[in-house]
């Protein structure tokens, strides 16, 4: 019978109860393919912060050698565990300069889709790549 260690009460529950809940949620809270990509992606700018847990990198503001007029900065949200194409969110903010100061512009929408589509990508060669491993 089980009884509460808390009230003493005849209807409690086994704290093993507990632990089989909280260990199905041990591991990585996001995609880990999705999580390496978006890191891969990112890291070609400077990053600023990783929040691991949070399923979120921002990196720092990047101005381009191309184009010293404009820098932009990226937040990348990777949501979920599953390997999907709503599983990762990217924000691309842009900034024009005036004068020797920044003014923002808003977000670039377009690049962030492709920045989407660039981590989906790097996602599958990874996990082609892990499955070519488990053949082998």
């Amino acid at each position: 019978k089980n009884v509460s260690f808390i009230t003493g009460s005849a209807d409690g529950f086994k704290l093993s109860e507990l632990v089989d809940d909280a260990q199905s949620s041990i591991g990585m809270p996001v995609n880990a393919l999705l999580w390496r990509a978006a890191l891969d992606i990112a890291s070609v700018v400077p990053i600023d912060d990783v929040d691991t847990f949070g399923g979120s990198i921002v990196t720092e503001w990047h101005q381009s050698d191309s184009n010293t007029n404009q820098r932009v900065k990226l937040a990348m949200f990777v949501i979920g565990r599953e390997l999907r194409s709503d599983a990762i969110t990217v924000h691309a903010y842009l900034q024009n300069r005036r004068g020797t100061g920044w003014i923002d512009a808003g977000r670039d929408e377009t690049l962030g889709r492709k920045l989407e589509g660039l981590v989906l990508t790097r996602a599958r060669e990874l996990r082609a790549a892990s499955l070519a491993e488990t053949v082998n």
